[in-house]
């Protein structure tokens, strides 16, 4: 992710990165971590149906609730673009499709990058739950051809404009699907081991 590309205040750059990491740990229904020695290489969200949530915090949820009435106050036309985008996407997916759940979150240390770390995740998360279908939503600002090398389909795609402040910034907003277990075309030799946070 490259919320740099959207702000370029790193106060606000921080605020926005806590809102997103808070918004999505109230979500999942399961939290994969893998660790380089002491140092936390990556870390994987998912929101399984009927499961429950693996974390609640009053302060997050108030957090998460007064950061989107100031996004929605002040940067409403670019959030709820990018919003109403995924919504589509997402809509016409679930017309003919019933998934199990959604990977809300992956994302891999930089200083960890290239190790495999985001491929030993999806295989912790594979081997939880094969054979189960989950979508994911992602854009072109993110490493898309990640999920496309592991197995995943691109189900949707929608190109969209976010105004931010003075900033046009141009995304293709994806939607992805895969039926966990499935083969795919490459497979990577992780160097670390996952653990549950």
């Amino acid at each position: 992710m490259h919320f740099e590309w959207y702000l370029d205040n790193p106060f606000l750059l921080q605020l926005y990165g806590r809102y997103f990491w808070y918004l999505e740990l109230s979500r999942a229904t399961q939290v994969i971590a893998a660790y380089a020695g002491e140092e936390l290489a990556g870390v994987l969200l998912a929101e399984l149906e009927g499961e429950p949530k693996k974390y609640r915090s009053l302060w997050k949820t108030i957090y998460v609730k007064l950061f989107e009435f100031v996004q929605n106050t002040f940067y409403q036309d670019s959030a709820g673009t990018y919003a109403s985008a995924t919504q589509q996407l997402l809509s016409s997916y679930l017309a003919s499709h019933r998934p199990d759940g959604e990977i809300v979150f992956l994302a891999a240390n930089p200083a960890v990058k290239g190790k495999g770390i985001g491929s030993l995740l999806l295989s912790e998360l594979e081997r939880r739950e094969n054979g189960k279908t989950l979508f994911l939503h992602t854009d072109d600002a993110c490493t898309y051809p990640f999920y496309e090398h592991r197995g995943f389909t691109r189900v949707g795609e929608k190109d969209i404009c976010m105004e931010m402040g003075q900033k046009q910034v141009p995304l293709k907003c994806l939607l992805y699907s895969k039926t966990l277990g499935k083969p795919c075309a490459s497979k990577a030799s992780p160097t670390a081991s996952p653990s549950e946070l």
